[in-house]
């Protein structure tokens, strides 16, 4: 029986990927890409995505703004642990977190234990640069994006280090940090 190519993901050198087993998380900084990475990693993988603020904003009905606003960071980061425990059923899917996922105990514990975590890592000026192009993050509302960030890596760049796969995700297309996550899945 011959396979359709077109249908089969496929590494650049034209080997096959090896299917991961549990979930793909992607965590790190907001603005680092972890949604657009995610999309195409899943698309390589010929995996499904989720994106977890999505999630998140269907099962609340609202944005995450309205969120933070209405109820505050503790209420929210209730719901996104709730959330995120939900999408990490086993199956293997890439999973995009929001920037502050990770840093609660139990949701990191979780993702830690039943995914493979990945790590998207990007220098503030890249971030800057990224958030600047779209409103609606809570935590730089009326506030510097050149400082939030700077004080926010200062505090979780550590905690995201936890996660078995560090990857770099610079001024350059986002193809680049896909290549280098496959590459790491594969080793």
């Amino acid at each position: 029986m011959q396979r359709n190519s077109k249908s089969q993901p496929s590494l650049h050198n034209g080997q096959r990927p090896v299917p991961p087993q549990l979930p793909i998380v992607l965590v790190g900084m907001m603005g680092v890409g972890k949604s657009t990475v995610g999309r195409r990693l899943a698309a390589r993988l010929g995996l499904p995505f989720v994106d977890a603020d999505e999630e998140i904003e269907r099962a609340a009905g609202m944005s995450i703004a309205e969120m933070f606003e209405r109820y505050g960071e503790a209420h929210f980061r209730d719901g996104e642990r709730r959330v995120i425990a939900r999408l990490i059923d086993g199956a293997p899917k890439v999973i995009a977190t929001g920037g502050g996922a990770f840093m609660q105990p139990e949701t990191r514990a979780h993702i830690l234990s039943s995914a493979r975590a990945v790590w998207l890592d990007a220098d503030i000026d890249v971030l800057v640069d990224r958030v600047s192009r779209r409103d609606g993050r809570p935590l730089l509302k009326g506030r510097n994006p050149r400082e939030v960030l700077t004080e926010l890596a200062a505090v979780r760049n550590p905690v995201y280090a936890l996660a078995p796969i560090h990857v770099r995700s610079v001024a350059a297309p986002h193809e680049t940090a896909v290549e280098t996550i496959m590459k790491a899945l594969n080793a």
